[in-house]
């Protein structure tokens, strides 16, 4: 069958009405998308020349991913999720706003309510025998001054690349805090170096990457929420160098400014004064807060999320 077969008009009216914009209330805004999303999906049936078997099995694929809580690892695999961040980069440029870290995917595996400890904290609970890693670093403003009394919210994967809460292997909140910093804006903790992960063998969303010829792998990474009153809420993560993953996370999640050093420690006075028996890891991060600006676009994304 030959593609652009069906008059834009056509399309046009269909979509209008499927939209409601034909009639009165509703919810503008929800009309407007919808109105939107529904013209440029039926064009696009039309000028790829999808067959009905091929659009059906897509409402199956999405169907099924849904059922099994995929979404969160679809969307920032087909890039929607890193270019909703390149998205508000560009809001924030327009709006003289600038300087601070580097934002990247929040992803689908944050759990809130960590535990909250003062200037330091211990992420693992100690069962999994991974290196040793101490991070440590200071959060400031734009203007490089300390911010006391942020609120650095990490969390990371084991060392076979699960997270707490959605293992059932592993205690609540396991590799998870929230670390306020000090008076100098430092904060720190003692953790292990995290895995990376794939998606599930036999998923709907390695499925799909794989049929795109791609592979379903994330670099080792920590994740991070960073925010204090006055500023805008940085959501970011650093990448582990070295991770054979590093530039082809199947999430886009790799950023260049957000690639730390990691040094390995394995003289015997630095391990034995850090109470350990083997090497450690060492990375140093700073965090730079932006001054919140009335009226800019939010950074306080609202989304689900799991809670403890």
């Amino acid at each position: 069958m030959p593609s652009n077969i069906i008059d834009r008009k056509i399309i046009d009216t269909l979509a209008r009405r499927a939209a409601g914009s034909d009639t009165e209330g509703g919810n503008p805004r929800l009309k407007e998308i919808v109105h939107r999303l529904t013209h440029d999906l039926m064009v696009a049936i039309d000028d790829l020349d999808i067959s009905m078997d091929e659009f059906w099995t897509g409402v199956a694929y999405f169907a099924a991913a849904g059922k099994s809580d995929e979404l969160g690892l679809i969307a920032p695999g087909l890039a929607v999720e890193h270019f909703l961040d390149l998205r508000l980069d560009e809001a924030e440029r327009l709006a003289g706003i600038g300087g601070g870290t580097q934002r990247t995917i929040e992803g689908p595996l944050y759990v809130a309510g960590a535990p909250l400890e003062k200037g330091e904290a211990r992420l693992d609970d100690g069962s999994d025998a991974g290196e040793v890693l101490f991070m440590e670093g200071r959060v400031t403003g734009s203007d490089g001054k300390p911010v006391a009394g942020a609120i650095v919210d990490v969390w990371h994967a084991n060392t076979k690349g699960n997270y707490s809460h959605f293992d059932p292997s592993q205690v609540p909140f396991n590799l998870r805090r929230r670390i306020e910093t000090d008076a100098d804006g430092i904060y720190r903790f003692r953790s292990i170096m995290p895995s990376g992960y794939g998606c599930p063998p036999g998923s709907q969303s390695r499925l799909l990457f794989e049929s795109l010829g791609r592979h379903a792998e994330r670099p080792a990474h920590i994740h991070f929420f960073v925010s204090a009153p006055g500023y805008r809420k940085l959501t970011t993560q650093i990448n582990i160098d070295g991770d054979a993953y590093l530039h082809t996370d199947f999430a886009f999640g790799t950023r260049d400014g957000l690639i730390p050093n990691v040094t390995r420690v394995a003289d015997a006075a630095e391990v034995h004064a850090r109470g350990l028996n083997a090497p450690f890891a060492l990375i140093g991060f700073d965090f730079a807060l932006v001054p919140d600006v009335e009226g800019a676009v939010t950074t306080e994304i609202n989304r689900p999320r799991a809670a403890a």
